[in-house]
C-alpha cells in the first residue's frame, strides 16, 4: 500500500481533530482562535439561511432548552424546573433499533437514579419521522420531552451538541455543562448506576459497548494478558498519568484530546480487533490505532514502562512514528 499523500494526510488530521464520523459535515471555526463555533453547520444553514443568527456561536443550555417540556400524560412544565438537576439530553427515534434497545435499559437506569435520591431528569429530543411515531415512542418513557411540534428547538439542541448519529445521550451537570457525551456507553456499562453522573475516565477498559469509540479518532490501546490477576488494573494505572496529562493539556486549550486511551484484555471482541488490524499475539502490546486513516503504530517490547508509553505518545503527536497499514 502506498503511503498517503501530504494532502491526504492533512485531510485525515482534520477528520480526526474534529471527530468526523459521517459526511457531509460542516464545521464553523473562529478564524482568530481556531476554536469550534458550531459542529453542525448543515443544520445552521438549513435553519438560518439568511444568516440572521451569525456567527452561530454556542449558547448556554438553559437558553436553548427554554420553553415548555412534556410528560407522556400530557402534562406540561417549564424548563426552569430543571434547575439544580443533572440532565440527560436523549437524542433518539422509534425507527432506530439501537435506540429502542437503549431506551429499555435507560428506563431502568432512570428509575434507579431517582430511587437513590439523585436529582436527575432526562429530556427526549425526537428524531422520529412523524408525530404519531413520536407519541408512540414517548409513551414508553417516564421522563420529559421537547414537544415534537417545536422543530426549531429540537434542531437547536442538535446543533448545540453537534449530533451526528443516534442514539446519543449527553449528560449535563446542574450548571448545564457537559459531563459526558458517552452516556450511552456509560448506561450500558454501569447497569446499577453506581458511577452516576459518569464523569469521564482517562483510561477505559475496552468492551463491546465502548468499542465504537475506536472509530472516533486515534486510540492508544494497551493489550494485556487478562488471565494474569490484576494485569488490566495495573495497565490502567500505568497509562493513567500520561492520559491525564494529555487530557489536561488540551482541556486548557479548550480542545478535545487527540487520543483516547484503552486497555484491552483477552476476549472475543479483542481477538476480532487483533485480527482486523493484523496485530501480533504478543502481550503486553502497545499500539495506537487510527481506524479512519487505516493506520497502526506498534511497540512490541518485553516490558512497558511509563517512560516508554509517554515517549510513544509524544512521538505520535509529533508525527515522528511511521504508520503501518491496517
Amino acid at each position: 500500500l502506498k503511503a498517503p499523500s501530504r494532502e491526504a494526510h492533512r485531510q485525515l488530521k482534520l477528520w480526526n481533530k474534529y471527530r468526523i464520523s459521517n459526511i457531509p459535515s460542516l464545521i464553523f471555526l473562529d478564524a482568530t482562535t481556531g476554536k469550534v463555533v458550531c459542529r453542525n453547520g448543515l443544520l445552521v444553514i438549513r435553519d438560518d439561511p439568511e444568516g440572521l443568527e451569525f456567527p452561530w456561536g454556542p449558547k448556554p443550555f438553559r437558553e436553548v432548552i427554554a420553553g415548555p417540556l412534556l410528560r407522556n400524560n400530557g402534562q406540561s412544565l417549564e424548563s426552569s424546573s430543571l434547575e439544580g438537576s443533572h440532565v440527560g439530553v436523549y437524542f433518539s427515534a422509534h425507527w432506530c433499533p439501537p435506540c429502542r434497545s437503549l431506551t429499555r435499559v435507560l428506563v431502568e437506569s432512570y428509575r434507579k437514579i431517582k430511587e437513590a435520591g439523585q436529582s436527575f431528569e432526562i429530556i427526549f429530543v425526537s428524531a422520529d419521522r412523524s408525530e404519531e411515531s413520536f407519541k408512540q415512542y414517548f409513551s414508553e418513557m417516564p421522563w420529559l420531552a421537547v414537544p415534537y411540534t417545536d422543530e426549531a428547538r429540537r434542531s437547536r439542541l442538535n446543533r448545540l451538541y453537534g449530533i451526528q448519529g443516534i442514539p446519543t445521550l449527553i449528560v449535563l451537570d446542574p450548571q448545564g455543562e457537559v459531563i459526558t457525551r458517552q452516556g450511552r456507553v456509560e448506561v450500558l456499562n454501569d447497569e446499577d448506576c453506581r458511577e452516576f453522573p459518569w464523569h469521564p475516565k482517562p483510561v477505559l477498559e475496552l468492551s463491546d459497548s465502548n468499542a465504537t469509540q475506536l472509530n472516533e479518532g486515534p486510540c492508544l490501546v494497551l493489550f494485556v494478558d487478562s488471565e494474569d490477576d490484576g494485569e488490566s488494573e495495573a495497565a490502567k494505572q500505568l497509562i493513567q498519568p500520561i492520559a491525564e496529562k494529555i487530557i489536561a493539556k488540551y482541556k486548557a486549550k479548550e480542545e478535545e484530546a487527540p487520543l483516547l486511551f484503552f486497555v484491552a484484555g483477552e476476549d472475543d471482541m479483542t481477538d476480532s480487533l487483533r485480527d482486523y488490524t493484523n496485530l501480533p499475539e504478543a502481550a503486553p502490546l502497545l499500539t495506537i490505532l487510527d481506524m479512519s486513516a487505516r493506520a497502526k503504530y506498534v511497540m512490541d517490547v518485553e516490558e512497558i514502562t511509563p517512560a516508554i508509553v509517554e515517549a510513544f505518545v509524544n512521538d505520535f503527536l509529533a508525527e515522528k512514528l511511521k504508520p503501518e497499514p491496517i
